[in-house]
């Protein structure tokens, strides 16, 4: 039931725990999606082919009990398997009337679709993509929530100092590029149009997302490291293959010197704020930092590493800064946890092995 004054698309009745385990406030839908059961609820979810997609999707159609609603995977230029429960629409989020469609019936949205350092294309996803979204999401029926997964780059990332922990209170301080400011842009088109139209939007600002081996592969020194800074680059070509083979850890430092502090969060931990964020009532209008409770410090990486798999540190001087974001906020309102430190981020990726099927593939640049 609709409370009377409440933000567009709220809901009575959830009472903030993780999705599956309360009653979503279903209308009734009777269409079927393999499942055999009515569907009160569909999830229209954007960039589903992506890491947080594909995590998302497996966890909210295997948690019982959640078998009475429907995924609808919105994709574009890859594929994902059909399975009970999951519908695949195609287009392009920049395409008005493909948006429209992949709206039609959804109660909830999860917008995760994104580009990187892609000038071309990067506002028709962030900004037009987005608007098209927005649009369909304030004037539909059946709407109930719209929740976007943000990036720190819009707050800075490493680029700039941050003397304090960084809240959701801060000041958004894109850096340089045009993914940074695609961030800043998503969150403020979001907040406004909860000022707006009273719409009842979810920011989570997660940092650099990690899966399977994703954390070992950003501290590669060879050309195959996953993420920004390249540190083959940094040190030099002839020196990085030698590291390469000793399988050295780089250890990050800021121009005083000191180990950076760097902040990450694993797909599940996220995956898990955005089940408990679902028409959770503390969540209408609000922005939650999703993130690992302390940042990870690049000098206590490397002793880790040392000490429990005999991999030599090397320390590399870069013009970046270390920064906290504070997850309290999320901590309290929707009564997450985050479940990875360092220790089970780096021992969770070093212990991963790649089947054959499944090779690390390079999607954007950036």
């Amino acid at each position: 039931v609709a409370l009377a004054g409440a933000p567009r698309g709220f809901v009575s009745g959830a009472g903030g725990f993780p999705l599956g385990e309360r009653d979503l406030g279903a209308r009734g839908n009777p269409d079927r999606t393999g499942t055999g059961k009515p569907v009160s609820t569909r999830i229209l979810v954007t960039g589903a082919a992506g890491k947080v997609g594909q995590a998302f999707i497996r966890r909210a159609l295997t948690t019982p009990p959640c078998e009475n609603f429907v995924v609808r995977a919105f994709c574009h230029q890859r594929q994902i398997p059909r399975v009970p429960g999951l519908e695949v629409v195609h287009g392009s989020i920049a395409d008005r009337a493909a948006v429209d469609a992949a709206m039609d019936g959804v109660t909830h949205v999860l917008h995760l679709a994104t580009c990187k350092e892609t000038p071309d294309a990067i506002m028709d996803v962030a900004v037009k993509g987005m608007f098209w979204l927005l649009e369909a999401a304030r004037v539909s029926p059946t709407l109930r929530q719209f929740i976007l997964v943000g990036g720190d780059a819009g707050m800075g990332h490493f680029f700039y100092p941050h003397p304090i922990p960084v809240t959701e209170t801060q000041r958004h301080s894109a850096y340089a590029g045009c993914y940074a400011l695609s961030k800043v842009l998503e969150e403020v088109m979001l907040e406004q149009y909860g000022i707006q139209y009273n719409f009842n939007g979810c920011c989570l600002r997660a940092p650099w997302i990690m899966e399977k081996d994703d954390f070992k592969a950003q501290l590669s020194f060879g050309p195959d490291v996953f993420g920004g800074q390249r540190w083959c680059d940094l040190v030099g070509a002839e020196r990085a293959a030698e590291l390469v083979r000793t399988g050295a850890v780089p250890v990050m430092l800021d121009p005083a010197g000191v180990p950076v502090k760097r902040n990450f969060v694993h797909v599940e931990d996220l995956v898990s704020a955005i089940l408990a964020a679902f028409d959770h009532p503390q969540a209408v209008r609000q922005t939650f930092n999703i993130c690992m409770d302390e940042p990870v410090d690049y000098g206590a990486l490397a002793l880790y590493l040392r000490e429990t798999r005999g991999l030599p540190p090397v320390e590399v001087p870069t013009p970046f800064h270390s920064t906290w974001l504070d997850n309290s906020k999320a901590k309290f309102l929707l009564g997450w946890r985050p479940l990875y430190d360092l220790r089970k981020l780096a021992d969770a990726a070093f212990d991963y092995r790649r089947a054959a099927d499944d090779p690390r593939t390079i999607w954007y640049p950036g």
